[in-house]
């Protein structure tokens, strides 16, 4: 298991792909909180948003992802549970 500090690298990735893929220009990787939601109240992502960003995971990181896994939506949480996810699926480069 990655340790946070591990992980920090990760994190700042995942939100300059989130702005880039997004198009939240106006934002930067330091306005996006790492335990904050992504969806609702958050960030304020929507159902289109998790499918846009879930195939930019797929291809940026070659990883597989299950929509109809029921722990998905677990690992769509936050920037920190994504780059988890990420940490333990992605294929080595």
């Amino acid at each position: 298991m990655n340790t946070q500090e591990e992980l920090e690298p990760l994190e700042t990735e995942l939100k300059t792909l989130i702005i880039n893929s997004l198009g939240m220009e106006d934002m930067s990787s330091e306005d996006i909180d790492t335990q904050a939601p992504l969806f609702g109240e958050g960030l304020g992502l929507d159902s289109v948003d998790a499918l846009e960003l879930g195939l930019v995971l797929q291809k940026h990181f070659g990883i597989k992802i299950d929509p109809d896994k029921h722990d998905m939506r677990e690992h769509f949480q936050s920037v920190a549970t994504l780059a988890r996810f990420v940490s333990q699926n992605r294929q080595p480069v």
